[in-house]
């Protein structure tokens, strides 16, 4: 079995869940007492967070570049960064460090490709839903049709996700609104909707949905899991 090397604390919250699926994953596959090789490096998010919002994407960079790299020196075999927004700065660790890197975006694609969808909805936060990093890479290299909110929805969806769910707040109102935004995407052709923050999974369920929902959180650490076992 393979070291996972995982980038978390972006935040806290859900790097738990991978923790517990990659573990849960590996369980059922070897059975008995299995669990999961890990190497972890969890980061402070307050400080990510300084630099994300005055665009200060470099430094994050070699923040998680140098991460990246004490999981490598701890063994780790490939690299799983515990957020979708922070791959925008994947270049940056790939370039640091010289063990596999598996992307979010290409493990999700694969997901909603498998299930004959090609037109999705976006939900992140606001660097995820109108950065090129992330949309660019479903549909340039994965051919993915990607809608998103509109600008008021888009704030909307934002600030749940720094303000409640990074936080551990799961709120009711808030899923109210996540529905409506979610039934608006489908409205305009959405096929299936992307959870584009590993903190959306702690709010959206399957029944509020009228279409598939992809949890990257969970999706990414199974691939992972998986990975770790070929």
């Amino acid at each position: 079995m393979k070291t996972i090397g995982l980038l978390g604390g972006m935040s806290w919250e859900s790097t738990v869940t991978y923790y517990q699926t990659i573990n849960r994953v590996v369980g059922r596959e070897l059975g008995g007492l299995h669990s999961a090789r890990v190497a972890m490096h969890s980061v402070e998010f307050h400080e990510i967070q300084a630099l994300q919002h005055v665009g200060k994407w470099h430094e994050t960079g070699v923040i998680l570049a140098d991460a990246a790299k004490s999981v490598e020196r701890a063994g780790a075999d490939l690299l799983v960064l515990c957020t979708n927004t922070m791959h925008i700065v994947a270049p940056q660790i790939e370039a640091a460090t010289s063990v596999p890197f598996l992307h979010i975006a290409d493990a999700t694609a694969a997901c909603i490709k498998a299930q004959g969808i090609d037109r999705i909805g976006l939900l992140g936060t606001r660097f995820t839903m109108e950065e090129e990093f992330y949309r660019g890479r479903l549909e340039g290299r994965h051919g993915l049709s990607v809608v998103t909110p509109n600008q008021d929805d888009r704030a909307i969806v934002h600030q749940v996700i720094y303000d409640e769910l990074c936080r551990g707040k799961v709120d009711e109102a808030s899923r109210a609104e996540y529905a409506r935004i979610v039934a608006a995407l489908v409205a305009n052709g959405a096929q299936g909707v992307i959870l584009g923050c590993t903190e959306i999974g702690l709010l959206l369920r399957p029944e509020d949905s009228a279409v598939p929902l992809f949890d990257t959180a969970h999706i990414h650490a199974e691939a992972a899991a998986f990975a770790a076992l070929a």
